[in-house]
């Protein structure tokens, strides 16, 4: 059949057959976590008091170490959150093959990896297990590219409804932020795959929402003034978690004796004095959020709690283990809220029955400024608290930190980490010596106004950063050259020459 309304009713049924799938699967990665963690923090209770058992852990770390490095060897696009390879399929810049190798080993060393407590969350592995089932279905039916994307999208947003109980959400950040697209029949497809997972969810786990943060009353209007500072405050620090993460990369590179493969050892090594000291705070984190209205903590434990989150979620994410930085940004957040509240607490300017509304607050505001995906945010929040109630300042805090990254020129974390990737990839596809050079447009240069897409660069020739007035501009597609521009240009050693001739020429 190939009128609309039938082409709907397939779409909608295939996507709940992805949806029931995906649920079934990130329900069993999600409790193969929880299960993990559990009995990883008793063990490291065990290794507070002897020796002995300190021993135990630390080969277990090795074999851990072992495990993941033999399972994302063969399949390098396992790593880390899994998110950006799915908006690089949709974008059709990156072909994986494979995705049934792709879900049992990102099922496999994921749960390993975030299950022994580093500072990971399980939702964009999820979104790339369940992106992964709907490409497997998609190439079983044979199906041509358009209907291909809407069943890894579908895919994609039952794996994070069935990651955090949240079907709108998952539906919205497949649209915002993955394919960046409205389309009638994506979002049939995507709402159709998360409400069928989320169903298999709650049949799990139950209809408790995933953040039952109890609160007491609404946050009344004489308190606003508040948010604005918790939303300032979130965008600046949310600009500063974007540029730690695309580089924390770059503190393995003090291990460059290790195999990439076997950086998890090095994860686990640094997270190890926090896991045995103070339990409490390892892992994704959702277990911290839902504790912290009632921990009575003071302002210098939170600020020690922020600090110890943010530089280890840094250093989980950068050694490349199977993990994702979704719910440790919501846990961030979280704790900056309630470091916020504390202060104008002790200031006199906040009763203390309104903190718990900051962290609800928080964890929206933190996600919409780093991800630049305010509607996601915002009703994710939503969903994972089970309240409606907090919609107006919810907008007014992300929409706050949105602002302030994007006045920081700061790019959705996820589109950075995919640019990033797909860089990475071209560049692994050269043979030689990788070379950089720089080169300064001329007034009277036919680059001079051109997008940078227009422009027929050499094979083997990327344009890495333009240097403007002394600040640096982001090399994109639309980005128009001026006089004067000072390019930064990678180039294959072999290439060099046939680059410097094309470029002269233009000038």
């Amino acid at each position: 059949m190939s009128d609309i309304p039938s082409l709907k009713l397939k779409i909608i049924g295939w996507s709940l057959l992805i949806g029931l799938t995906v649920g079934l699967v990130v329900s069993c990665f999600r409790w193969l976590i929880e299960y993990s963690l559990e009995n990883w923090k008793q063990l490291y209770a065990l290794a507070r008091t002897s020796w002995l058992w300190l021993l135990v852990v630390l080969l277990l770390f090795g074999v851990i170490t072992w495990l993941i490095g033999w399972i994302i060897k063969p399949e390098p696009h396992v790593k880390g959150s899994g998110i950006p390879e799915v908006e690089l399929q949709l974008a059709d810049k990156l072909t994986l093959t494979r995705p049934l190798s792709i879900v049992w080993r990102k099922f496999v060393a994921g749960v390993l990896a975030i299950g022994s407590g580093g500072f990971l969350g399980r939702e964009g592995p999820s979104v790339q297990l369940g992106a992964a089932l709907g490409q497997t279905l998609a190439e079983k039916l044979k199906l041509d590219q358009q209907n291909w994307r809407l069943f890894v999208s579908a895919g994609a947003a039952s794996g994070l409804s069935a990651a955090f109980s949240a079907p709108l959400a998952g539906t919205m950040f497949v649209l915002e932020e993955v394919s960046h697209s409205f389309s009638v029949l994506l979002w049939l497809g995507s709402l159709s795959g998360a409400l069928m997972a989320d169903l298999v969810t709650e049949k799990v786990f139950g209809l408790t929402p995933v953040l039952k943060i109890s609160y007491q009353q609404s946050m009344p209007l004489r308190y606003y003034w508040i948010l604005i500072v918790l939303g300032l405050l979130l965008g600046l620090l949310g600009f500063l978690y974007q540029q730690i993460t695309l580089q924390s990369s770059r503190f393995y590179l003090l291990f460059s004796r290790i195999p990439r493969q076997y950086h998890a050892i090095i994860m686990l090594v640094v997270v190890l004095p926090v896991a045995v000291w103070f339990p409490q705070i390892i892992g994704g984190g959702n277990s911290l959020i839902i504790s912290l209205p009632s921990v009575n903590w003071g302002i210098g434990m939170l600020l020690v709690v922020f600090l110890l989150r943010f530089i280890l979620s840094a250093v989980s994410f950068g050694s490349g283990v199977p993990g994702g930085i979704f719910l440790p940004i919501l846990t961030l957040g979280a704790v900056i809220g309630a470091l916020v509240g504390a202060t104008f607490h002790t200031l006199g300017l906040l009763p203390a029955v309104y903190i718990p509304n900051l962290i609800i607050f928080a964890m929206a505001g933190y996600f919409a400024g780093i991800s630049k995906a305010p509607f996601t945010a915002i009703i994710l929040i939503t969903e994972m608290v089970g309240s409606l109630a907090h919609l107006m300042p919810l907008a007014t805090v992300s929409l706050l930190a949105y602002v302030v990254i994007d006045l920081l020129d700061g790019a959705p974390i996820y589109e950075s980490l995919a640019a990033k990737m797909h860089l990475n990839q071209q560049l692994t596809n050269l043979t030689g010596r990788l070379d950089q050079f720089k080169f300064i447009v001329s007034p009277v240069s036919n680059l001079t106004g051109k997008e940078v897409r227009q422009i027929a660069w050499p094979a083997g020739a990327i344009l890495t950063r333009i240097t403007r007035d002394e600040k640096q501009v982001v090399a994109k597609g639309d980005t128009v050259l001026r006089p004067k521009d000072q390019l930064t240009i990678l180039v294959d050693s072999c290439k060099l020459g046939d680059v410097k001739d094309f470029l002269l020429k233009q000038n």
